[in-house]
């Protein structure tokens, strides 16, 4: 195997940092990068990656490191930081928000919320920016919905435009994929999932999405994106302003019951598949 050891400022990055402790404590254990790797079910060639912060490590990767290795948790509860910190670095900083919010509201007229897709369709999503680095900004993605299966995840208002069900991001069995998934969301209780139909024409947020975080103890926050970077604001006007705007959005979008209608119709007709009928309920 090619020499890839280099050495590592752990202070550079969180990447860094965890390759930094990997490396010290596989050399600590006695451990080759062979020999780990036959441990975690992985090659030594990989270890040796992260090791020197070429690669980024994911959350089972980490899981296995941890057992291996006796770390209690230690890799496991660094690879959130290290995967957030491959996010948009305009990004991050909102993740971080989201990640500690009590309460979300969101209008989306383009695509699916972050939270909520598939890793199919988060792939596709992604990959029109052309990244270099796609597999990671998925797992970065993918990473952010773990809040959603927190002992208390935060209350989730969502407004998806109907266009977004139409739009077959991805292809049809990606959109199959993501209908069904939304289907399935549909019955948790910390999720209100409706949809604003075509016929609702002219309405409150023509200018695009927008999100709302409501904190137990922060102020309140507005998130908005345009083609470059996302911007966020406490400013109680803008705040003010914005849940006005998501009140009309829910007043005017269909019942969550009409919603998951429309979802199943739309699922049905365009994508071509037929909801289990066995499905839990909706409501």
């Amino acid at each position: 195997m090619p020499n890839i050891r280099r050495d590592l400022d752990p202070g550079a990055s969180p990447l860094d940092y965890y390759g930094y402790e990997l490396r010290r404590r596989r050399e600590d254990a006695g451990l080759t990068l062979g020999q780990l790797g036959d441990c975690i079910f992985c090659t030594g060639s990989l270890v040796g990656q992260i090791e020197c912060a070429k690669k980024v490590p994911t959350r089972d990767f980490s899981e296995r490191a941890d057992a291996a290795l006796g770390t209690e948790g230690f890799f496991s509860g660094l690879v959130g930081l290290v995967l957030r910190s491959q996010l948009p670095h305009w990004f991050q900083a909102y993740a971080e928000m989201e990640a500690r919010a009590a309460y979300i509201s969101t209008y989306q007229c383009q695509l699916v919320y972050g939270l909520l897709q598939t890793e199919e369709y988060a792939r596709a999503v992604l990959a029109t920016g052309r990244p270099d680095k796609l597999d990671d900004l998925v797992a970065a993605r993918m990473e952010r919905q773990r809040i959603l299966t927190r002992e208390h995840p935060p209350l989730s208002l969502v407004v998806l435009d109907e266009g977004v069900l139409h739009r077959p991001v991805g292809g049809l069995g990606v959109m199959r994929g993501q209908l069904l998934r939304l289907l399935d969301l549909c019955g948790e209780r910390w999720l209100r999932i409706q949809v604003l139909p075509f016929d609702v024409g002219e309405h409150a947020s023509l200018a695009g999405p927008f999100n709302v975080l409501r904190f137990d103890s922060d102020p309140d926050l507005v998130y908005t994106e345009d083609l470059i970077s996302g911007h966020m604001t406490a400013s109680p006007e803008a705040v003010r302003e914005a849940s006005l705007r998501y009140a009309s959005l829910q007043a005017a979008a269909l019942s969550a019951e009409d919603s998951a209608a429309l979802i199943k119709r739309v699922l049905e007709e365009r994508y071509g598949q037929h909801p289990a009928t066995d499905q839990r309920p909706v409501a």
